[in-house]
């Protein structure tokens, strides 16, 4: 499986790569995510990894992740170390100017062996589905929080 998103948010780059390359967020953006713990301690680098927990489905997947590329403010590529579901993720954040980004995101693998292999053919069109709703998703979450971030930051009357 080979899947893709792109998405402009009303954000800096910086708080945006912040929030997404830190996989503790994903049960707030991430359909079907169920949970999500880092077993490395910070900073986010090279070799640090992180077990998550999530619905795909109906199916139970539980993954550790290690992260196999990462420039920060910029990039952050994840592999599967342990999975049902194994995936490569690489996640880019661009800036276009001070207050907004482009975010892309590629992800490949998929299944390796029992019935979600089996309906692989069928699952790309929805896993595709579930990757853009994430992705619109996120761009929700960040830019209501920067509504949040202004209104806390405005003179009190």
């Amino acid at each position: 499986m080979e899947l893709s998103a792109r998405r402009v948010i009303n954000r800096p780059s910086d708080t945006v790569f912040e929030y997404f390359s830190d996989a503790s967020n994903n049960p707030k953006w991430q359909t079907g995510m169920q949970s999500c713990e880092w077993t490395s301690p910070p900073p986010i680098a090279i070799g640090s990894t992180y077990e998550q927990h999530a619905r795909f489905a109906g199916r139970d997947i539980r993954s550790t992740f290690e992260v196999t590329g990462y420039e920060k403010g910029r990039m952050i590529e994840i592999n599967t170390v342990e999975s049902t579901f194994p995936i490569r993720v690489v996640r880019r954040v661009t800036p276009i100017d001070a207050n907004s980004c482009e975010v892309s995101a590629e992800i490949s693998g998929g299944p390796e062996k029992g019935f979600l292999k089996l309906i692989e053919p069928i699952m790309g069109g929805r896993a595709q589905k579930s990757v853009d709703s994430d992705y619109d998703t996120l761009v929700r979450v960040l830019q209501a929080s920067a509504s949040t971030d202004s209104t806390a930051n405005s003179p009190s009357e």
